[in-house]
């Protein structure tokens, strides 16, 4: 150290939040260290509990400049990171929040670095055992336990009950922790004059940790009528438990932490290898706790004491077990877990689904396991979380003095520091040296394991998810802008149609893509699948086992939004054995429709209620004001696939009586007005095999199960019409193969009639009118179709082929036209009282006009499904191997509450039968 330096302490003004009111050292310990001959400079500040008269009659300095400090002691990081904000060449006390390589605060490290500043962080002052000898940490606890009691009073009551709790404030709310004690108190007094509703249950509040924090904590908790019980007495507790008290379990590492090997638990071996442990907290503890307050401290590698699966599963395995008969005004809690607070507030640390800390002004958020999403207050579905990063400058007066206390006894070795001097030469003691983390422009040794664990995580974040799409039709852009919305996911687009990939690649060109034939090139489509993680499979359904088969030679997961095929489901078993998910029907319908349906269901079953009923209708159809053509219809997908549809039979229970109806046409036959949404005008009639869902939905008391297509009324006279014409027939016709000569609309529809191809035009219209029998109108929209015209056909093979590529040129949407989804679900429901109800649950979407492709409402309802799906696998929500179907909670839940950002959401009604 030179000779010409002198010591000097600085206390900066805190500008990371407008909260932050504390500080290091009080007016009563700048006097202490005036008296000893210690200049002390203080920056102005008018947040400061602690006001600037109040320090200058304690003798320090008040300026704003603090160039002359030679170590500046802070609480926070400044906000800024100018010159002004850290001094080149000065030794800093503050906490960092940068030892586990924090992203949020690396430009602040680098910046350290940069300006050879000599960094000494609170966090890491510890004595010889590795214990804390300074930190906020009880302060923390006091603050957090007053937090969450005062969340919880706001929590019951959004869950329709009112506590004792509503009387307890945030903590800055007093002027004293001892006037926020007796408020707590107040509390306690109404709990044991048995205020708290029966129907609550017992209250268990879970304490993690056996630190500063988790004493803090329970100091408070110890000011409400207690008891505190054994982990192992958790459930019986919940079971019977009284209201009067409340109950609380401390659980340390012992009690949770368990060797994946052996069962047993050593922490010396633990705090060397956290690897080797697991958990056991979600299982045998979680699902019986009120309220979790998290104190412990976490470290990279060890086990996470609540992920967002365990979260998923405590929603359904955490319910109340105690007896409360439940009515409207005076419900059960929806499951036992009511509140965390999380007073380590360390962002994707023990608690996983803790992904930001909350604020004192906003201090809760409502997290939902179900769809891994938080809703900023006290209401919606999930349970209340707090994370306040800050909490102990709720009580800035005793906080402040406490903490001067412990950093007192350290100050002269402080201020031994020169930052211009070689680290080897600083004299001071080892809690001193030992928590400087940077000096003369580098990491010291002891924290250079930062730059390889900053590496890591830089890496980690780096990494991408690829996702292959097979297909560049209409549903592609949608999936592509939603999956691209995340750059860390990479996207291939695969067709053999290079047109439809330069569209694509037009309005997304950070994405690959790839013309490839996949039934010719199965080695190249191999070659594709193994090099990505996710295969989205978006071509015509007959094509999917081709690409399911490379995907199960490759062990690579798929999804496609086609209904499970017996194709297909001849593969289960290749599917499960390598080990893969293939999650189907995610898009529209088959999609959204089970998505909507099974909401209902589980909501009418949650309440005690019968489905009895259950009538499902869909249709793609045009805007209104689009619909002008004869089939009041346009394509938003493949004309032959969608053709073929109105080909198939269909079966389905009506009254308990099962309904067959053949192949080949027959359908049109039993089209009839809808009941609903009748300004639509639309005409319905079934599709498929709809009396398998009354097993795939377990409706066991349902006498109608009807799935059934939408069109616009008009829609089934036409097609009737081509049908008894013979343009719906598959045949093989030798005079319309590819190779035949060109051929004109009139030599075809001659040709499909049996007339000679050079018959007139009059003499086909007239052998039309004759085997139609059918009214002119009828006639006439047939010919407006353009069957006799002079424009030259494309040949396909047969007639209907031929017929639905005419149809993909005078019946697709124009660039700056809209489509609109129409779905509708009329479920009836009988209560246990016998009341019966019809709920009826709509989905109307408009397509975006002027946006192609990309803003068609079919393109969105069938592409954003599949793309929440396919994200939900790659992140690992999707744990499921073998078929996975959206009927469970835990998928459905999720994809509804995402389509709803995307402005995809359905309406409900219920009339009184």
């Amino acid at each position: 150290m030179s000779k010409q330096f002198t010591a000097v302490i600085g206390i900066p003004r805190e500008t990371v939040n407008p909260w932050e009111r504390r500080t290091v050292l009080t007016p009563t310990h700048v006097e202490a260290l005036v008296r000893r001959g210690i200049r002390v400079i203080v920056q102005p500040s008018n947040r400061r509990i602690f006001t600037c008269d109040e320090y200058l009659a304690a003798g320090a300095e008040v300026n704003e400049d603090l160039s002359e400090a030679t170590v500046i002691l802070g609480v926070k990081r400044p906000t800024g990171l100018t010159t002004d904000d850290l001094m080149p060449n000065k030794t800093y006390a503050f906490f960092t929040h940068t030892i586990k390589a924090q992203k949020d605060n690396m430009e602040l490290l680098d910046t350290i670095l940069e300006r050879n500043i000599r960094m000494f962080d609170y966090e890491c002052m510890v004595n010889e055992k590795n214990f804390r000898v300074l930190a906020f940490g009880k302060f923390a606890g006091y603050s957090g336990m007053i937090d969450i009691l005062h969340g919880l009073g706001q929590r019951l009551l959004a869950l329709g009950h009112t506590t004792p709790f509503m009387n307890v404030a945030m903590p800055h709310n007093y002027s004293s922790m001892g006037m926020a004690r007796e408020a707590v108190k107040m509390a306690g007094y109404g709990i044991a004059m048995n205020q708290m509703p029966s129907s609550i249950g017992p209250l268990i509040f879970v304490f993690t940790g056996l630190g500063n924090v988790s004493q803090g904590a329970r100091a408070i908790f110890r000011l409400l009528p207690h008891k505190f019980i054994l982990p192992a007495e958790m459930k019986e507790t919940a079971m019977c438990g009284r209201t009067d008290i409340v109950y609380g379990v401390v659980i340390s590492e012992k009690d949770h932490l368990r060797h994946k090997q052996t069962g047993n638990f050593d922490m010396t071996d633990f705090l060397a290898h956290p690897e080797n442990y697991r958990t056991i907290f979600a299982e045998e503890f979680a699902p019986y706790m009120s309220v979790l307050v998290n104190g412990i401290f976490w470290r990279v590698n060890d086990p996470r004491l609540l992920t967002v699966e365990d979260c998923r599963r405590l929603m359904v395995t955490g319910k109340p077990c105690h007896q409360h008969v439940s009515f409207t005004g005076s419900p059960l809690l929806p499951q036992r877990l009511i509140a965390v607070c999380d007073i380590s507030a360390d962002p994707n640390g023990s608690l996983e689904f803790v992904q930001t800390c909350t604020t004192i002004e906003k201090p809760f958020v409502v997290y939902n396991p179900a769809t891994n999403t938080e809703t900023e207050g006290i209401s919606g579905d999930g349970f209340l979380v707090c994370s306040i990063d800050n909490m102990p400058t709720q009580l800035p007066v005793e906080s402040s003095t406490f903490f001067g206390d412990g950093l007192m006894p350290y100050i002269d070795d402080m201020l031994l520091s020169d930052a211009n001097t070689p680290f080897e030469d600083f004299k001071a003691g080892p809690v001193i040296k030992n928590c400087t983390i940077a000096s003369n422009g580098k990491l010291t040794p002891r924290f250079e394991y930062i730059a390889d664990l900053r590496k890591q995580k830089e890496g980690e974040s780096g990494s991408s998810h690829k996702v292959l799409i097979l297909g560049a039709g209409y549903v592609v852009p949608p999936i592509v802008g939603y999956l691209t919305r995340d750059p860390k996911i990479e996207v291939t687009v695969v067709s053999n149609l290079i047109s439809d990939l330069e569209n694509v690649k037009k309005v997304y060109p950070n994405i690959s893509v790839k013309q490839l034939d996949i039934l010719q090139d199965t080695e190249g489509l191999g070659k594709l699948v193994a090099k990505h993680d996710l295969v989205m499979s978006m071509v015509p359904w007959k094509f999917h086992p081709q690409v399911f088969a490379a995907c199960i030679q490759h062990k690579r997961n798929v999804l496609t939004a086609s209904y499970c095929s017996p194709a297909l489901r001849a593969m289960e078993q290749q599917i499960k054995d390598a080990g893969i998910t293939a999650f189907m029907e995610i898009g529209l319908d088959p999609g959204i429709d089970h998505l909507l349906a099974m909401e209902c269901f589980d909501e009418t079953y949650a309440k005690g209620g019968k489905v009895i009923s259950y009538e499902s209708y869909t249709g793609g159809l045009p805007a209104p004001e689009y619909a002008d053509n004869p089939l009041r219809y346009k394509f938003s997908w493949s004309p032959e696939a969608a053709m073929t549809t109105v080909l198939n039979g269909a079966t389905y229970l009506k009254d308990g009586e099962v309904k067959q109806i053949p192949p080949g046409g027959a359908l049109m036959d039993y089209a009839h007005p809808m009941n609903d949404l009748v300004g639509f005008n639309l005409e319905g009639y079934p599709n498929r095999d709809s009396t398998s869902y009354k097993d795939i939905y377990k409706l066991k008391d349902c006498h109608t199960v009807i799935r059934g297509t939408l069109r616009y009324k008009g829609f089934t006279k036409v097609i009737k019409a081509l049908i008894e014409l013979g343009f719906m027939d598959q045949s093989p016709h030798p005079k319309l193969a590819p190779s035949c000569p060109p051929t004109t609309w009139k030599e075809v529809t001659c040709m499909v009639l049996g007339l000679d191809p050079k018959s007139s035009v009059a003499d086909a219209e007239a052998a039309i009118r004759k085997k139609l029998n059918m009214p002119e109108e009828t006639v006439h929209e047939v010919l407006a179709l353009g069957l006799l015209s002079d424009k030259k056909a494309k040949l396909c093979g047969n007639p209907f082929s031929t017929l639905s590529t005419h149809f993909s040129d005078i019946l697709a949407y124009g660039p700056n036209e809209r489509d609109l989804i129409v779905m509708s679900h009329q479920i009836g429901v009988e209560w246990p009282d016998k009341r019966r109800e019809l709920k009826i649950v709509r989905l109307v979407i408009y397509g975006e006009e002027g946006k192609g492709r990309a803003g068609l409402a079919m393109s969105r309802t069938v592409g954003l499904p599949a793309a929440i799906a396919a994200l939900m696998v790659l992140n690992g929500e999707v744990k499921q191997k073998g078929f996975v179907l959206p009927f469970a909670p835990e998928l459905y839940k999720p994809i509804l509450e995402r389509l709803k950002k995307e402005g995809i959401e359905a309406t409900e009604t219920t009339i009184a039968l």
